[in-house]
């Protein structure tokens, strides 16, 4: 099933939680430096060892003290003026990160919102994005939860879902 929820990803009880990751994927701020945080010391010393990550594509590492098992990171893109393969990127990022999910038999997953903060994608657009491929692959997994930081953003969320479903 398909979740849209407010709360800290950090602290979801999963199989796998993706990060919103910069390139280089040594931590950052946002999500990424939370989960880093959160995570430990392990996490930078194996991202360390995969040399980084293009935009659009994921890679998966251990949890270290995170109540998930792994963590796929995949880099979102940064926004420009929508002219840049932005969209194609997103979803990209997305289906990345579910393919090495699927491969690693992960059953739950937890996501960000990835690229809608400091990547400064459209939150409706970066939104709608997320949900439309996340919903698809709810049937792959037991539960998948796009988890957001305000209540803002959930209920934002929850309209761009409704109005998803009405067409």
């Amino acid at each position: 099933m398909f979740h849209i929820v407010k709360g800290d990803i950090t602290q979801c009880p999963v199989d796998g939680i993706v990060n919103a990751a910069n390139p280089s994927l040594l931590g950052g701020g946002g999500v990424d430096g939370a989960i880093h945080k959160a995570a430990g010391p392990g996490l930078l010393e194996e991202c360390k060892k995969l040399a980084g990550c293009p935009t659009g594509q994921a890679r998966i590492t251990d949890g270290y003290q995170l109540k998930a098992k792994k963590v796929i990171h995949t880099v979102g893109p940064i926004y420009q003026d929508g002219l840049h393969r932005e969209a194609d990127l997103l979803r990209s990022a997305y289906q990345s990160s579910l393919e090495l999910a699927r491969e690693y038999g992960l059953k739950t997953l937890a996501f960000p919102l990835i690229s809608g903060g400091v990547y400064g994608y459209p939150l409706q657009e970066c939104m709608a994005i997320a949900i439309e491929n996340l919903q698809a692959a709810e049937k792959d997994f037991q539960d998948i939860y796009l988890v957001l930081f305000t209540e803002d953003l959930k209920e934002m969320a929850l309209r761009i879902q409704k109005d998803g479903e009405e067409r």
